[in-house]
């Protein structure tokens, strides 16, 4: 898939000798190499150009449909395409380990009352149903546990929308793998341009959540890539995610994190899933609601920056620049974690010899995290539990029991979260200080720029890989799960996605 192989588009030589990194030793300790890997960034590379060139001009709307069109047909750079697999398995990792909680639960029993025509399968289930309930219920699992990717400068969520929708419109179409992996690869670009276009910060500002903007336009052009349409049809589906974009920040009072999984990922699924196969049964729509009169971009933000959704199409992937996460908590947790694991080491911390905890956190990751109703959101509860626990993994971080623990309560009145708009930086949009007081009188302090994971420290296939098994394993038992991994990462030789059936579903 290298665009030095364009005659032979099944190779796609992959470099998968990489050092094993195992995923019960990233929660369960603090180790040197790791600390080592959250404070030392690693270059990226860039070479360009590396897909077609975009025809210049002012219709916004219909230079990206054009290359929209073009991108099922493009053959992805090796590193790309390494990218998208990463992605592409930690998110169908998060989907089978997401399906077992609350949110999935409750999904799963609504996609069984809908019924549906026979399109696509709901992990972990016997249900095969329409590609829009199996989106709409995979998705849900995929932001239901908060293992799911994000993109650290938007605060997109790509994975647990993008791949859902992908996996339910490619069972309906039965694509093949390696379309699957570029409607990906697309996905990802429009969930994130679209907030680019708008500019985070504006939309967030507003009050509104940007997440199920990003979600609908990501979910939207995997699916219409799978669809296979053509640039005007390609404008079609533009404009119903247009029309379906909705979202506002009450979300943050969500207890049992169900319309949270709905909101940040099974709506969009939903909606880009929904507007593709509408437009297939011949519904039409407008061809330039990016740009045109009363547009879609005018409309959202005070100050857009429209050209972001066409800028360098073809050579900027943002399947490359998500984070994966290291630990089952929300993104903002992540960077004090690996700082507080790498202090607990160096100094050998226990619950008895911290007096006091002071946490410093970008202003709005702050505010995400601040005192939250559930556990895994919870900043000054993950950081009690991980200091009691001495580890952080999914059981110990998605326990609502633990937040009645009296030995957590007890180390949480310690633990102090302070808003720092210092630290809110483009740089490193997700940074952590943790500052430790022990009973002794000594003071030790950790600043983490960018967690283990981030494209800045990125995780390797075996870590990948690593972390994947640790999810899944429970839920589909050693043997499938190795096997579902496998298929994954060698997604290019599967004919049929649907083949992946047998594998995550009963």
């Amino acid at each position: 898939m290298d665009d030095t192989t364009k005659n032979d588009k099944r190779s796609n030589p992959l470099d998968d000798a990489a050092t094993t990194l195992s995923r019960r030793h990233v929660l369960k300790s603090a180790s040197g190499s790791l600390a080592a890997a959250a404070l030392m960034p690693v270059a990226q590379s860039h070479a360009q150009p590396r897909g077609p060139r975009l025809p210049r001009g002012a219709d916004v709307t219909g230079r990206l449909a054009a290359y929209m069109a073009q991108a099922r047909d493009m053959a992805l750079p090796a590193s790309v395409a390494l990218a998208a697999k990463h992605r592409t398995l930690d998110s169908v990792s998060a989907i089978v380990s997401g399906a077992k909680l609350l949110p999935g639960e409750v999904a799963i029993d609504y996609a069984r009352e809908q019924g549906g025509r026979p399109e696509a399968s709901v992990a972990t289930t016997d249900i095969v149903t329409s590609a829009v309930n199996a989106a709409l219920a995979n998705a849900m699992f995929g932001h239901a546990d908060e293992t799911d990717d994000f993109h650290p400068y938007t605060k997109a969520h790509p994975g647990c929308s993008v791949v859902p929708a992908a996996f339910a419109m490619g069972e309906r179409q039965g694509s093949s793998g390696r379309d699957v992996l570029r409607a990906v690869v697309l996905g990802y670009d429009l969930c994130c341009r679209i907030l680019m276009a708008l500019v985070p910060a504006l939309v967030r500002g507003n009050g509104r959540a940007a997440e199920g903007y990003s979600a609908t336009f990501g979910a939207a052009a995997a699916a219409a890539s799978l669809a296979e349409f053509d640039e005007t049809r390609m404008r079609y589906a533009i404009s119903y995610a247009v029309q379906q974009t909705s979202g506002v920040w009450s979300w943050v009072r969500d207890v049992e994190h169900i319309e949270k999984a709905f909101d940040f990922s099974g709506m969009g699924a939903r909606n880009g899933v929904a507007g593709a196969t509408m437009i297939q049964a011949g519904f039409t729509g407008v061809l330039d609601a990016l740009d045109g009169q009363r547009n879609f971009i005018d409309a959202q933000s005070t100050e857009p920056s429209p050209e972001e959704m066409v800028a360098d199409l073809g050579e900027r992937f943002y399947v490359e620049e998500t984070a994966i996460k290291t630990f089952p908590v929300g993104y903002p947790i992540q960077s004090p974690l690996a700082a507080f694991f790498t202090l607990r080491e160096e100094h050998n911390l226990t619950a008895d010899s911290v007096s006091r905890m002071v946490i410093r956190l970008p202003a709005d990751g702050a505010r995400i995290v601040d005192n939250r109703s559930m556990p895994d959101v919870n900043v000054q509860h993950i950081m009690a539990v991980a200091l009691v626990d001495g580890y952080i993994d999914f059981e110990n971080s998605h326990s609502f029991e633990r937040m009645n623990d009296p030995a957590v309560l007890a180390v949480k009145e310690r633990i102090e979260l302070i808003a720092d708009e210092a630290l809110a930086v483009v740089e490193a949009p997700r940074s952590g200080l943790v500052t430790v007081t022990t009973t002794a009188g000594e003071t030790a302090e950790l600043f983490v720029s960018h967690a283990p994971g981030t494209p800045e420290n990125p995780l390797d296939t075996a870590g990948v890989n690593a972390k994947a098994q640790s999810l899944m394993a429970p839920v589909l038992g050693a043997d499938r799960t190795e096997q579902l991994i496998a298929r994954i990462n060698d997604i290019e030789d599967v004919d049929d996605i649907r083949d992946l059936r047998p594998l995550w579903s009963a």
